[in-house]
């Protein structure tokens, strides 16, 4: 793992388009220059192996994926009961670049493991969308999974550093502001 000297890190409700701003904020830095750390990634990949799915197909936003959502967050859960930090260190021993956009926080552990490990180098960003959007983008409401903890645990008690509206789309000023402030970090 290489020690970053910027981490965006992104939280936002599912369909909120996390993703999206991943993807054109990685592109406006330079895809080399930047990893993009799903923590669901290892959660996924170990839970593909204990149960004998395919892995790649969890990844996705497919129905796939939502035959065991609730299952997966069930046993993450338990995981991070034994472990808090156990996803985001092994996403982050993947990393080979100096700067990484965390794709998916989802909770106060989350947040808390790349502030204790790399003070000063995070930049915490929620990208919001209305639920009409999101229902737009294929989003619908599902109990047991957008009431649960993995859903709603930053919802309050976080200040972010940068709040993004993506009910329409994300704005070129949106990503100068956030670029900007990957160059203060950067230098810190």
């Amino acid at each position: 793992m290489i020690c970053p000297k910027a981490i965006v890190i992104l939280s936002g409700k599912r369909k909120c388009g996390k993703d999206y701003f991943a993807d054109l904020l990685s592109n406006k830095l330079g895809c080399e220059n930047c990893d993009l750390v799903r923590l669901s990634a290892p959660l996924k990949k170990k839970y593909a192996e204990i149960h004998n799915l395919e892995y790649k197909r969890l990844l996705d936003s497919s129905s796939y994926k939502e035959a065991y959502r609730d299952d997966m967050i069930k046993w993450g859960e338990s995981e991070r009961e034994k472990n808090p930090e156990i996803f985001c260190h092994l996403a982050s021993e993947a990393c080979k670049t100096d700067t990484w956009i965390v794709t998916d926080a989802r909770r106060p552990t989350d947040i808390e493991y790349f502030r204790s490990h790399f003070p000063k180098k995070t930049l915490l960003i929620r990208i919001h969308s209305s639920d009409k959007t999101r229902r737009e983008r294929g989003w619908v409401f599902k109990m047991g999974v957008d009431d649960a903890p993995s859903e709603c645990a930053l919802d309050t008690g976080i200040m972010w550093d940068i709040v993004i509206d993506n009910t329409i789309d994300i704005s070129s000023d949106d990503l100068d502001k956030v670029c900007d402030r990957l160059e203060q970090i950067s230098h810190k």
